[in-house]
């Protein structure tokens, strides 16, 4: 029996669900039941009744899914994989933020720890950020963290002032305007999207900055047939697969987070098969980190 086999096999038996992030590796994806951007992956936990929920992502993606299923058990295949943005904005750095600002709203990106969630007042993901922000008061002041190209990419859009935490994505940040144009000199025909974890200066040089999730909407609605894609190279498995008659090119800087691919198919069957590498949360955390992201899906329907 191969391991494909054996794995669908447990996620019966255990009536376990297997979520996968689009930049996991191409085979957690196709043995995946959901495949999502954070949003999608938040909104499919939030109403998720399977017992045991097997989340292919980075940690602070499966502490989100036990946040949002409390009483499911959540494994976590590759518990070593986190997310440095996330670890940019620590909770006790932003605790001590929060005293000295009593009067500032802080929205926190969904790429942060549950320690940190419970700080905040509000959570957003790349898909909703722009609908989130515009529902606030014009006059409330606002830090935005931990991302502060996304911040800043929302800040120039909506032409709305907010502070932003000195953090970033490694892999969208290592993308420079020089990748942009050497990406359209080699494909001209091509539609350029790149993630709005992007600096300011190269997001305006895109035709879109859109999160994965609206990169796969944009590319399954346009009539064209060539697109760059300016963020971690997994969310491309799924593009073609889903796309087979339109061409996908990866930027020449080749961006690739190694926290996602650290997710295997060994990892997943030996978590199935001893409930293994389980996300712990206390009660009090759960509780507290679980308001912002509440707030942020009855914001984003």
């Amino acid at each position: 029996m191969d391991i494909v086999q054996k794995i669908k096999e447990l996620k019966t038996a255990r009536k376990a669900v297997i979520m996968a992030h689009n930049y996991t590796l191409a085979e957690v994806q196709d043995i995946a039941d959901y495949t999502g951007d954070s949003l999608e992956l938040a909104r499919i936990a939030a109403r998720c009744q399977a017992e045991v929920i097997v989340l292919c992502g980075v940690r602070f993606m499966a502490e989100t899914a036990k946040i949002l299923s409390p009483e499911a058990i959540v494994l976590h295949p590759a518990p070593e994989s986190g997310c440095p943005m996330a670890d940019m904005a620590d909770a006790a750095g932003v605790r001590k933020y929060k005293e000295a600002h009593p009067d500032t709203l802080l929205i926190a990106y969904v790429n942060t720890t549950a320690a940190t969630k419970k700080e905040v007042d509000l959570c957003c993901t790349s898909g909703n950020a722009e609908k989130i922000v515009s529902a606030l008061p014009s006059g409330q002041k606002v830090m935005f963290l931990p991302d502060a190209n996304l911040g800043g990419n929302l800040v120039k859009k909506l032409s709305r002032p907010m502070e932003l935490w000195h953090g970033c994505c490694p892999i969208h940040d290592r993308i420079t305007p020089e990748d942009i144009a050497l990406a359209r000199k080699s494909h001209p025909q091509a539609v350029v999207m790149v993630h709005p974890e992007c600096k300011v200066e190269v997001t305006s040089l895109a035709d879109h900055a859109l999160s994965t999730g609206g990169m796969l909407q944009l590319v399954r609605q346009s009539s064209a047939r060539e697109f760059v894609v300016g963020t971690e190279i997994g969310i491309l498995h799924r593009m073609r697969k889903e796309n087979p008659d339109k061409i996908f090119y990866p930027l020449d800087s080749n961006p690739v987070c190694e926290d996602m691919k650290k997710i295997t198919l060994e990892k997943i069957l030996e978590v199935l098969q001893d409930l293994s590498c389980r996300v712990e949360l206390d009660a009090e955390t759960v509780a507290r980190a679980r308001k912002p992201i509440e707030k942020m899906l009855e914001l984003s329907k």
